[in-house]
């Protein structure tokens, strides 16, 4: 390959990396979701492309619960909120609440209902109940398998909000999950409610967060 081939090839790649950025940058976190139906065949491919993501020792220490039943989604959904409230008043600090103030949120959580689909993302930390094999980085590789399900959802136009209640023993409980695997969060999965107002956030600047050595 001569210089003006590889010359071509980073025009091409600067080009594509600025058109995905610009996909990537019109992503945010949702709130409220229509009633509109995501097509479990999708939600299935964007698992798949997931299960590409590298982990520690090629473990693939994740697991992926959906769930579409409105009945257990609403168990979610009342079990997260008890979560919530005790946040909410009382298990917290006044700094955490003062910097979630700007998204408007609360303990009420109406999005974990009104999604097309909720996916439950799981942590395993042995291959089995057993525990006789271990699984590697087991956060590290399940955060990376999340951050790709989330942009292969966003780039078919497909909305996300991640939840985080403290503790989520509960849904090992609700969806019957065996002990070697612990709740990572809840991404709640469906199609933007153009009535709910965004709010007014800033990203940070490519020199707030990276430094050339």
């Amino acid at each position: 390959m001569n210089l003006q081939e590889i010359d071509e090839i980073n025009k091409r790649n600067i080009k594509s990396s600025n058109q995905f950025y610009d996909l990537m940058n019109k992503r945010r976190t949702i709130r409220r979701f229509t009633s509109q139906e995501v097509s479990l065949e999708v939600i299935n491919q964007c698992i798949k492309t997931a299960g590409t993501a590298p982990s520690g020792a090629n473990k693939q220490p994740w697991y992926f619960a959906v769930i579409k039943n409105s009945l257990i989604k609403k168990q979610i959904k009342d079990a997260a909120e008890k979560e919530e409230f005790e946040f909410y008043n009382g298990k917290n600090n006044d700094q955490w609440l003062k910097d979630l103030k700007c998204l408007d949120t609360n303990w009420q959580k109406p999005h974990l209902k009104e999604a097309s689909a909720l996916i439950v993302i799981f942590s395993k930390s042995h291959e089995d109940e057993k525990k006789s094999k271990k699984c590697y980085y087991s956060k590290e590789s399940v955060g990376i398998a999340t951050g790709i399900l989330i942009t292969a959802l966003h780039q078919l136009g497909i909305s996300t909000l991640t939840h985080t209640p403290n503790p989520m023993n509960f849904l090992n409980i609700l969806l019957k999950r065996p002990s070697n695997e612990k709740p990572f969060l809840i991404l709640a999965v469906g199609y933007r409610d153009y009535k709910y107002k965004l709010p007014d956030l800033k990203r940070k600047s490519l020199d707030e967060i990276c430094k050339i050595y």
